[in-house]
């Protein structure tokens, strides 16, 4: 007989859809507890991780009485970020109530005292308020006899097909100095995460299609695990106008190749980012998907913007995942979640230390 693999228990603060979740039952986690505020959100998570109890609670609301999870136990998650990017200059202070949420992140973690914890968010809350957040947030973990590591992590940088940076901060009460895990070398591109789905058209919204035969990478392999056709195959319908200008955008440009004729409407375009516009290139990993409808994402060689499908590959969800309701619902749930590949990398790294 193997080994006896030590259980440990999960608790999901701030769900969403649940990538940390799904990151965490691929490392070997039995997530027990999720909180999730949003009530079409929290029945995604549940149709994906039927085993969990789901507290559909504000977060405000829940205390040690609702998770009664025993020891050895974990507790992760990411506070609504919005407000801690640095793009977002009009709500990036403390007097947004959503900006104070980690503290009660922080409050359970004081009340459940778990042996691991794992706090995700944007790369901003470095420094938002100059720092003090994440300086505060550090003092109170060690306050409670936390050892605390922070970096910077780019999921591409673990499997994930896209280029996106993350706060991550990882404490334990076992005197660990935790070592993150380290790069893998090479990088996923779009055209090896999305180039089996389905051909789509402006608008077009397929509930179930079927794979292209015609290519295939390690990549899709495990995308395909546990599913024999591609669901949820909805494209967004742009107005025709949008569609013209994508005609004009080679893969890897952006708004900068439409002809200044099409763009009237928009006037001041210094304060156009880089990402609106952006047609994708099947040669590299993605731009990151956070608000892909809002940013006007591009296919690589087709003229419409990203299916859920596809936006759910790039973050690294798998086919068999299913997203619950309208269409604009799961795009925002598809670009707030973290990447479950990022999240196990991270999870199967603190089991290590288990064994």
């Amino acid at each position: 007989m193997g080994k006896k693999v030590k259980k440990i228990i999960g608790v999901d603060l701030f769900a969403g859809a649940g990538g940390l979740s799904l990151g965490a039952k691929w490392a070997g986690i039995d997530v027990s507890y999720a909180v999730e505020f949003d009530k079409v959100v929290a029945t995604t998570y549940k149709n994906n991780h039927p085993e969990c109890i789901m507290l559909n609670y504000d977060i405000a609301n829940v205390t040690k009485k609702n998770i009664p999870v025993p020891f050895p136990s974990i507790i992760f998650g990411g506070p609504p970020c919005q407000g801690f990017s640095a793009s977002n200059q009009k709500t990036r202070t403390l007097g947004n109530p959503k900006n104070s949420l980690f503290k009660h992140f922080i409050r359970l973690v004081a009340e459940l005292e778990p042996e691991w914890v794992v706090f995700e968010n944007v790369q901003g809350m470095v420094s938002f308020q100059k720092g003090t957040v994440v300086d505060g947030i550090v003092s109170e973990l060690k306050k409670m006899n936390y050892s605390v590591v922070k970096k910077i992590v780019d999921a591409v940088d673990f499997g994930v097909p896209q280029y996106r940076k993350r706060f991550i901060l990882i404490a334990n009460k076992k005197g660990i100095l935790f070592e993150f895990p380290k790069n893998q070398p090479a990088k996923i591109t779009v055209k090896e995460a999305i180039g089996d789905l389905p051909s789509l058209k402006n608008g077009e919204k397929i509930e179930m299609s079927n794979y292209k035969k015609n290519y295939f990478s390690d990549y899709i392999k495990l995308m395909r695990e546990n599913s024999e056709f591609p669901m949820q195959n909805y494209v967004s319908r742009n107005k025709s106008y949008v569609i013209e200008r994508y005609k004009y955008i080679k893969q890897g440009q952006n708004w900068q190749s439409i002809p200044k004729s099409f763009m009237k409407n928009y006037s001041d375009k210094s304060k156009c980012h880089s990402g609106i516009y952006r047609r994708l290139s099947y040669q590299e990993p993605s731009v990151v998907i956070s608000n892909y409808r809002k940013n006007m994402l591009i296919h690589p060689v087709e003229d419409r913007g990203l299916s859920v499908r596809e936006a759910a590959r790039l973050q690294s969800f798998p086919d068999s995942f299913v997203f619950f309701g309208l269409i604009g619902a799961i795009q925002q749930q598809i670009g707030n979640a973290v990447p479950p590949l990022l999240a196990k990398a991270i999870f199967d790294r603190i089991m290590e230390y288990e064994k």
